[in-house]
């Protein structure tokens, strides 16, 4: 029988009792850390990142976390120590893997449409693995900044496979009139150019079609087409070390909302099966590789992290207007802007439940906006004021996207591991937002 990985982490583990992560209740975390607050479990984050390294295990391979889903330091180094590399987008985000876990640089990959000649030099002095280029311009660049360092620059050219990923039009990256990476028609002629430049490597080629993606079937469109430029290069002379296949498999948002006592007994988040979902990636890759020797590269990050996170929120008032249940929380668009900015839907439990029936309302923030909303029209166990709710699947694109719109104070953020939680990020204080202006 195949092993089938839950969900999600977050439980009622008994009759009675509140939502737990893992064996830790969330009731005991707000109450000692305050809300809104980020808690995420570390034993989800190891066991999701071992299911690709389990998938891949017959061939070279790093799976390389994309930051920019989650950056807590932490984190990082969680990660780092469970020898996963690393996808950054920024100088900021180098820096948070040298301060997290400098030993793991050699494991990072430098994506992003926009890097700056500083974020280019720091990158080089640290040593890392590549930078996927996504333009003519950025190349020249980076030649020019590695003759000035004296030291050769490992690239990869992120090629556009043209290929279609059914997601939402913001996190789709793959296509023609995309900003991102080079025409695939251009790639051969830029390899073969750079092959004359001294301080220029050609370690690989590199793809990225978009952001949650639940089939298998678009990575291996765009992996036949990577297949086949390596192949066309090798016979040119043009021999690569690596293939980037990108991030952005998908998960399952809707699953195993309990809506009594009786079916929150031994909830674990739905029937969603993880391992499944990374056996059916990796071998749409593996598929398509063929018998390609050198090292694959995957960039995941929302699939790591995301169900592992929840955002505990405290319900400050429930406010009926005419026909409408408004249900007003402590959290707000600027703690998780995901439902405001995306649209997203993410699952919304009380986290010790009431009798009664779910009442349809909207779960709202207090900030000053129309679009400050976590859901709408959203059956939701009964609550009153005071009582606790969790938002899940928070981990990816929460913390990260976070901001102090209406002068509010950031959460903090903790980590479960085991019996033990820990506190990763404190709360943010006035002093801090306060710090860097000048009167």
């Amino acid at each position: 029988m195949k092993e089938q990985i839950s969900s999600r982490p977050f439980h009622y583990p008994r009759p009675g009792a509140p939502l737990s992560c893992g064996s830790v209740s969330l009731e005991n975390l707000a109450r000692k850390f305050g809300t809104p607050l980020y808690v995420y479990s570390g034993d989800q984050i190891a066991e999701r990142l071992h299911l690709f390294q389990q998938a891949l295990a017959g061939r070279d391979h790093l799976v390389c976390y994309a930051v920019k889903a989650n950056s807590a330091l932490a984190i990082l180094k969680l990660l780092a120590g469970l020898d996963a590399g690393f996808d950054i987008v920024s100088g900021g985000e180098l820096e948070r893997v040298l301060a997290a876990a400098p030993e793991a640089v050699a494991r990072v990959v430098f994506s992003g449409v926009g890097k700056t000649a500083a974020e280019i030099d720091l990158a080089l002095k640290a040593g890392i693995l590549e930078f996927n280029v996504e333009s003519e311009a950025e190349l020249e660049l980076l030649a020019a900044r590695a003759r000035k360092l004296k030291t050769k620059a490992r690239f990869a050219l992120r090629v556009n496979p043209d290929v279609f990923a059914d997601t939402h039009p913001y996190i789709s990256t793959g296509l023609r009139e995309h900003k991102f990476g080079i025409d695939i028609r251009r790639a051969p002629a830029i390899y073969k150019n750079a092959a004359g430049n001294r301080w220029l490597e050609a370690h690989g080629v590199s793809v990225h079609i978009g952001s949650q993606i639940r089939s298998a079937e678009p990575f291996g469109a765009a992996m036949e087409r990577v297949s086949k430029l390596m192949r066309q290069l090798a016979r040119e002379g043009i021999a690569l070390k690596s293939v980037d296949a990108g991030g952005g498999l998908g998960i399952d948002y809707h699953t195993g909302v309990p809506t009594s006592r009786s079916a929150a007994v031994g909830w674990r988040g739905g029937n969603f099966d993880a391992a499944e979902k990374v056996r059916e990636y990796a071998e749409a890759l593996q598929s398509a590789l063929g018998d390609f020797q050198g090292q694959l590269l995957i960039e995941p990050g929302r699939f790591l992290v995301a169900q592992a996170g929840a955002l505990i929120t405290r319900v400050l008032h429930v406010k009926r207007n005419g026909k409408k249940t408004f249900v007003i929380t402590d959290a707000a668009m600027n703690d998780l802007i995901r439902p405001a900015l995306y649209q997203a839907h993410h699952e919304i439990v009380p986290v010790r439940l009431r009798a009664g029936r779910p009442q349809l309302v909207d779960v709202v923030g207090p900030v000053c906006e129309s679009g400050d909303f976590f859901a709408r029209d959203r059956r939701l166990g009964g609550v009153e004021p005071g009582d606790l709710v969790a938002l899940l699947d928070a981990g990816a694109y929460g913390m990260a996207q976070s901001s102090n719109y209406n002068t509010r104070l950031r959460p903090a953020e903790v980590l479960v591991e085991g019996a033990k939680a820990r506190l990763i990020r404190r709360r943010e204080t006035v002093a801090d937002l306060l710090a860097p202006e000048m009167i």
